[in-house]
């Protein structure tokens, strides 16, 4: 009981230091260390193996640190860094600009506001396979799509309310969640996404449309904004993109990751690592072409280079800093006591992900941040899932679904935050527009897991 209560004070730390708008990483090491200290201290037990302690244990809990660091920065890490890497450099060619140019230009084709409204959520998602961050995917579209929407008759928080919940879900072979989450699971990434991600989210996408449809109209009249009231909202569109050709850029990546993947059976191995390098390759063929300065092109290398150490500052620190403090809970004892209680309780497989769901998605509006909420406890659902009879995926998958949408009712969101900005608005007002969506979202993605995968 002693760990249990020492691990709810340092949690309630943890989240209280966050919220304060703290770096996580700090944060985490300090408590996981406060928490392995605490262990020793209490007698629970060596923190490591015989062979792979320091002698001393006291030192342990940086030997662990040191593990992690090496294992995930090696290998997990690795793979992040060089998405990190490539996004950064369809940042600097503009090739997500072609790519929502592209896509988006049937919407222009719609006459109902709140249906072009509902679909243009729908093309988010799209984007969101190929643009894997909530705040350049938000931005691209606050200066593209947003200028649409209001000149159809979309009120503004309307199309903010809806642009805000553009990755409200971390889907795809590319996002961090989504990777960390496959390689928690042992799963390869394609495999992950296609037969876990996508049967959950087809469902909840086409759910949250049609809420967004009805709750936005809903919105609209109750707060007296009628389609055609007009608004004196100036927004200046963003024109400036590379050739439409270069909409097959974000998409080469995602295109080599599952083609030469086991869901096809290829005989031929290609990591995320490697489909990112050559993506970049051809990306840096593509501006030669355009630009004809050698110079130029091979400079803009660096910029690759740079996303890769910006992911590893903000992600893959945060990936081994939230696996040490979810190890200090175990240490501490924590997890058994929880565990135990649980089955004291009676809870089952179904009470289980719903309470670590709605856990996970609190946090996530606490801190802003689903990452942070993510990585603090997803080393934990192999244990949890172990004590339920069930595979970690069944645990994890909606834990790491939901979790994305706490953040997305979030003020403190920095993808909200510049949504707001730009259009003129509170965040408050702007997460009023996002709570029912996310809220139905909750409630589906629960529905199809336990439908699909929860025997």
């Amino acid at each position: 009981m002693t760990g249990l209560i020492l691990a709810s004070v340092v949690t309630a730390w943890l989240v209280y230091m966050i919220v304060k708008r703290n770096r996580p990483q700090p944060v985490l090491l300090i408590a996981g260390l406060f928490l392995m200290f605490s262990a020793i201290a209490l007698r629970m037990g060596p923190l490591l193996p015989g062979k792979e302690t320091t002698g001393l244990i006291w030192f342990d809990p940086f030997e662990i640190i040191k593990n992690l660091m090496s294992s995930r920065t090696g290998g997990l890490g690795m793979m992040l860094m060089a998405i990190g890497g490539f996004g950064r450099y369809m940042e600097h060619v503009g090739a997500s600009k072609a790519l929502y140019a592209l896509v988006a230009s049937p919407l222009k084709l719609i006459r109902s506001p709140y249906v072009l409204l509902a679909l243009s959520f729908i093309v988010t998602q799209i984007l969101v396979l190929f643009i894997p961050s909530h705040g350049g995917l938000a931005m691209l579209l606050m200066v593209t799509m947003y200028p649409i929407l209001i000149r159809r008759g979309i009120s503004k928080l309307s199309a903010a309310g809806m642009i805000a919940c553009c990755q409200f879900i971390e889907l795809g072979p590319a996002s961090t969640n989504e990777i960390l989450a496959a390689a928690t699971c042992k799963i390869h990434p394609v495999i992950f996404f296609v037969s876990y991600q996508l049967p959950v989210a087809i469902p909840v996408i086409i759910a949250v449309a049609i809420t967004h449809f009805v709750v936005q109209r809903w919105w609209d009249k109750r707060e007296g904004y009628s389609v055609g009231d007009g608004q004196t909202v100036e927004v200046k569109e963003d024109t400036d993109r590379p050739p439409l050709i270069y909409a097959l850029l974000p998409v080469v990546p995602l295109a080599l990751i599952m083609g030469f993947s086991p869901l096809f059976k290829s005989h031929i191995t290609m990591n995320v690592i490697t489909a990112m390098l050559i993506s970049t390759l051809i990306s840096m063929v593509f501006e030669y072409v355009r630009l004809r300065d050698s110079r130029a092109v091979l400079g803009s290398m660096d910029l690759f280079f740079d996303g890769m150490a910006k992911i590893f500052v903000v992600v893959v620190s945060l990936i081994f800093c939230g696996e040490f403090f979810a190890t200090g809970l175990t240490k501490i004892g924590a997890v058994d006591q929880v565990i135990r209680g649980a089955q004291a309780a009676g809870f089952g497989v179904h009470s289980m992900i719903i309470v670590g769901s709605l856990i996970l998605a609190g946090f996530a509006f606490l801190m802003g941040s689903g990452v942070a909420a993510f990585y603090s406890f997803a080393a934990l659902a192999p244990k949890i899932a172990d004590y339920l009879g069930v595979a970690t995926v069944t645990v994890l998958l909606p834990m790491q679904i939901m979790t994305t949408f706490g953040r997305t009712v979030s003020p403190i969101l920095g993808a909200i935050v510049v949504i707001s900005i730009i259009a003129g608005v509170s965040p408050f007002q702007v997460i009023k527009r996002t709570a029912i969506p996310m809220a139905v979202a909750s409630v589906v993605t629960i529905a199809t897991d336990f439908l699909i995968f929860v025997k």
